[in-house]
C-alpha cells in the first residue's frame, strides 16, 4: 500500500522489551452478577461479585479468563477479557461486545443481578515491562476495546499511548479516565466489513512507529493480520509487536494466534 507520508522508524532492539510472566493458580469460581447495563449499543458491561474474586489475579491488561454459558450443547466457554478488577471489594467487571448470536451475547443480554455464572482462569499473564517501552500503539476493534480501555487506564502518569479503534459509528465510542499521555482515533466502519482493514490502514500510513514504541493488535483476525503485516513490511522488529485474532468472522468460538 503506498504512502504519502511513511512512518519513520529507528533500529529498535529485535529482542523486544521484557516480559514479566506469571502462572495463576487455575481454578472454577462461582460469581454473581450485580449490574448489567448498555455501555454502548455494541458493549454491554456486566460486573460480578463474590468472595471467590478474593484469590482472583490478572497481571497483564489483554489476559484472557473464560466464562461458561448454557447453551443447547449443554455448556460453552468463551474468552473474556478482565476489564476491571476491584481486590478491595471483590468486583470483576467484564465488557461484552455484542457482534453475534451467539451463547454469549444471548447471555450478557439478559444478565440480571442475582444471576450467577462460573469463571475459569486467567491461566497466566504475560506483561510487557513498562520501563523498557517509550511509546504503545494500540490498534483493534470493539473486541479489543476492554483490554485497550484497561490498558489506557491503569497506564501511570508519563505513559505514551496512540491508540486506533475501529467501531461501527460515532456511537460507540467510549472516554477514558486516566493520567497517561494518550491520543485515541476512531475509525468508524460503516458499511465496511469488520475484517476490512482498508481504513485502519489509511489512518496508519501516518502512524510514527519509532525505536522502542510497542505495537499490540487484536481484533477479527483477517484484520489483525493485515495490521501485523503492515507493521513487518516497514520493518518493525517482531520483538516489538504482539498481535491476536480475538473473533473470526461467521465462525463460531474461533480465534487465532497471529506469530
Amino acid at each position: 500500500m503506498p504512502h504519502d507520508h511513511p512512518a519513520s522508524l529507528e533500529s529498535a532492539p529485535v529482542t523486544g522489551p521484557r516480559i514479566v510472566r506469571t502462572r495463576h493458580d487455575v481454578k472454577s469460581r462461582w460469581v454473581s452478577v450485580v449490574e448489567a447495563i448498555e455501555l454502548t449499543p455494541s458493549m454491554r458491561r456486566v460486573t460480578f461479585a463474590g468472595d471467590a474474586l478474593l484469590d482472583f489475579a490478572s497481571d497483564a491488561f489483554d489476559d484472557h479468563f473464560k466464562l461458561s454459558f448454557p447453551s443447547a450443547g449443554g455448556v460453552a466457554r468463551r474468552d473474556y477479557t478482565p476489564r476491571r478488577y476491584r481486590p478491595d471489594a471483590r468486583i470483576l467487571v467484564v465488557d461484552f461486545a455484542i457482534h453475534d448470536a451467539g451463547p454469549a451475547t444471548a447471555w450478557a443480554m439478559q444478565a440480571t443481578p442475582g444471576d450467577e455464572i462460573e469463571i475459569i482462569g486467567p491461566k497466566s499473564s504475560k506483561r510487557v515491562n513498562q520501563s523498557d517501552v517509550s511509546r504503545w500503539l494500540l490498534v483493534g476493534d470493539e473486541t479489543a476495546l476492554p483490554a485497550i480501555s484497561r490498558m489506557i487506564e491503569e497506564s501511570e502518569a508519563g505513559t505514551e499511548i496512540s491508540s486506533l479503534i475501529a467501531v461501527a459509528g460515532p456511537q460507540d465510542e467510549q472516554t477514558f479516565n486516566t493520567e497517561a499521555s494518550v491520543s485515541v482515533s476512531w475509525i468508524h466502519r460503516g458499511p465496511c466489513a469488520p475484517e476490512d482493514a482498508t481504513l485502519l490502514l489509511s489512518k496508519l500510513a501516518d502512524a510514527l512507529v519509532g525505536a522502542g514504541t510497542f505495537v499490540w493488535i487484536a481484533g477479527e483476525a483477517v484484520m489483525a493480520r493485515r495490521i501485523r503485516d503492515h507493521f513487518i513490511a516497514l520493518g518493525h522488529p517482531k520483538g516489538w509487536m504482539k498481535a491476536g485474532g480475538y473473533w473470526v468472522r461467521g465462525q463460531s468460538n474461533a480465534h487465532e494466534r497471529i506469530d
